[in-house]
């Protein structure tokens, strides 16, 4: 076994590999670039080195870097994870020329599966059925239009090279062929600089089913069952299990077997997923794609099976043959994941980016995360925060177990999915088995959060930023004061005059100090809160009309974060109404003629200069975020008056990149 390894990745997969690591003794080196300093992969592992800026492309993409910190740290083996290297040829050459091992697959095996055209022939040959389409040389947008057309739509257009969701679209209609397939060459050329296409045709009501297969260097070869990831936006999954519910006992033995067919026929020598749709109605199955790496929802099977997958790799690596036959390995209940991402759900899973102020870990299930109250959530990469992974000795089971644990977590600070996964677990479309129709037949008109009462989340708000501004724990003359009251000598309380705003909704409050409550006026009531802190960090209990509830806050000047019960978990925004009044009187508003960035990114393309006549809807600039690209359109036609970014930029959600004087 190896004495140490170096970690090509970070995040949570970093996180998880240094665990099993630690547990065999072996010693770790983590890398970082300039954007993950302080991140939590860092601090835990036994020596950390620099590789490079923040932008993946100059760090965690850079195989010669990655050598020579390996080099350098006297690491004998390198685990790369999923995503950045995981599936590139360039690392793997590097590891043999320095003689380091790499912890994957060979390098033929990666090279026959990481061409998507390629490993579709190879699958044919071995058996293996897929779905129709096209796979040919010619990649001439002509000709792929063609053949999609030929093919019959709805289509996929799909990047050859790569995964995780990029360079993929679907098309339902011949006007949208040409963009789509413009787009998703793009999208694959930045994300796997590779920029072929293939057409699939679109199953109507499919499932996402695959198999994690295992297999060494003597020879073996096994499968670990199959997982269900039917639930996804935009071809990136959000919820996954263990083992697929509703298929019929022919339809799961011939998932395996096409798994274990398509793995012998390229010798496949260390873990590995077999991907497939299964179609809802006939249950017919047809290859996907293989992916050569540990997968992010292995979790899923490490809990039905008990084994541990990384260290399945590591021993495989190092030449052990596998430790179980395959009449050895078992299926026990049913586990589900699901991917916490640092995103607004309700606004079509835009990524969000900032300082985590308080992170508050799911009780009772296997929580694998990078980050903690602390961490900087960065637009330089992907935005899944951490991996909640429920068992249960059933699915109904599982289902409830990890729903709850997700109603007991809290993040405060970035936006994350986690009110809206508890809530699509509790679904009757989940709890019958998915397909991937999932979000748009559940949510046609998009996900948004319970409604909350609003007199009571902005009267609980004040109550909590003005308890935090008397008590002194901010510093500044102003945070330290004591409650100061220019009436009490005439018995009366002093009041406070706030505006208080959460998203676009505001509203004007009057608080009330009293002894042992406060007591809020506007939005029509009236209503008394007493506030006790809980004695956990950030935590208040709070009283109104009887009834008490649980919150969490961090504030600031400006506010404070706040989770609220369960129908609220974001930011609210205070002020001094005099202060408001103030800053209102400085805005400008921009009338509506601004094309503005929808999420932090970088600008990839800007297709006007100042003192262009444009078209209402004509594209004018092109952000990329997390390797996803958004065309942003103008609002109005008229006249560029101002361009207020240039191409390569990094800017935040709202930043103002093209002003139109409209005609």
């Amino acid at each position: 076994m190896f004495d140490t390894v170096l970690i090509a990745n970070r995040g949570e997969i970093a996180c998880r590999i240094i665990q099993t690591c630690r547990s065999l003794g072996i010693r770790t080196v983590a890398v970082y670039s300039e954007a993950d300093r302080e991140a939590l992969h860092v601090r835990l592992a036994d020596t950390a080195i620099a590789i490079g800026p923040a932008p993946a492309r100059d760090s965690y993409l850079r195989a010669d870097k990655i050598i020579a910190a390996a080099i350098e740290s006297g690491a004998q083996a390198i685990h790369p994870g999923y995503g950045f290297l995981s599936e590139r040829l360039d690392l793997i050459e590097a590891c043999d020329k320095a003689d380091i091992t790499f912890i994957g697959p060979s390098a033929a095996a990666i090279d026959a599966m990481g061409d998507k055209i390629r490993s579709k022939q190879i699958a044919r040959e071995a058996g293996v059925p897929g779905v129709p389409g096209y796979d040919g040389a010619d990649q001439s947008p002509e000709t792929l239009k063609r053949e999609a057309l030929r093919v019959g739509l709805p289509v996929m257009v799909k990047a050859s090279a790569g995964g995780g969701g990029k360079g993929i679209r679907k098309v339902e209609h011949e006007a949208d062929l040409d963009g789509a397939i413009a787009t998703a060459s793009r999208e694959a050329q930045a994300a796997f600089g590779d920029s072929r296409l293939l057409i699939e045709k679109f199953v109507t009501r499919p499932r996402h089913v695959e198999v994690q297969v295992a297999g060494d260097r003597h020879g073996n070869l096994v499968h670990l069952f199959e997982r269900d990831c039917s639930v996804q936006r935009s071809n990136q999954k959000l919820l996954e299990e263990a083992p697929a519910p509703n298929l019929r006992d022919e339809t799961r033995k011939a998932l395996h077997d096409y798994a274990l067919k398509l793995s012998r026929a390229i010798a496949y020598d260390n873990l590995g997923t077999v991907e497939f749709l299964v179609d809802a109605a006939t249950q017919d199955v047809f290859f996907l794609e293989m992916n050569t790496r540990l997968q992010v929802e292995h979790p899923v099977t490490e809990a039905i099976t008990g084994l541990d997958l990384v260290a399945w790799q590591l021993r495989i690596a190092a030449g052990e043959p596998l430790p179980l036959r395959q009449d050895e390995i078992t299926c026990s209940g049913h586990a589900i994941e699901a991917r916490l991402t640092a995103e607004r759900a309700d606004e079509g899973f835009r990524p969000d980016t900032g300082l985590i102020r308080l992170w508050q870990a799911a009780e009772g299930l296997r929580s694998d995360s990078g980050v903690g109250t602390g961490s900087e959530v960065s637009p330089h990469y992907d935005s899944l925060l951490a991996k909640l992974i429920a068992h249960a000795p059933d699915r109904a089971g599982a289902i409830q177990k990890l729903a709850n644990g997700l109603d007991r977590m809290s993040v405060l600070g970035p936006a994350t999915t986690r009110a809206f996964l508890a809530e699509a677990l509790r679904t009757p479309g989940f709890a019958a088995g998915a397909t991937t129709l999932f979000l748009a037949e559940t949510y046609p008109g998009g996900w948004r959060p319970q409604p909350c009462d609003e007199a009571e989340l902005y009267a609980v708000a004040a109550a909590i930023w003005l308890t935090e501004r008397q008590s002194g724990r901010d510093s500044g003359p102003w945070r330290s004061l004591a409650g100061f009251r220019l009436l009490a000598p005439a018995g009366r309380p002093a009041t406070t005059h706030l505006v208080v705003a959460s998203g676009d909704k505001t509203a004007r409050l009057g608080i009330e100090s009293h002894d042992v409550f406060f007591r809020a006026t506007g939005l029509g009531r009236t209503l008394d809160i007493a506030l006790h802190p809980t004695g956990r960090a950030g935590g208040w209990a709070a009283t109104l009309a009887g009834a008490t509830t649980q919150a969490l806050a961090v504030c600031d000047e400006r506010g404070l974060f706040l989770r609220h019960g369960g129908s609220f978990e974001g930011r609210v925004e205070i002020a001094l109404a005099v202060e408001a009044a103030a800053a209102k009187r400085d805005m400008a508003g921009d009338g509506g003629n601004t094309v503005r960035a929808a999420m932090p990114g970088t600008v990839a393309a800007l297709h006007v200069k100042e003192g262009d006549a444009i078209a209402a809807g004509q594209v004018v600039a092109v952000l990329e975020s997390m390797k996803l690209f958004m065309e942003l359109k103008a609002p109005t036609g008229g006249i560029v008056q101002r361009v207020g970014t240039r191409t390569g930029a990094t800017v935040s959600a709202g930043d103002i990149l093209v002003a139109i004087e409209p005609s």
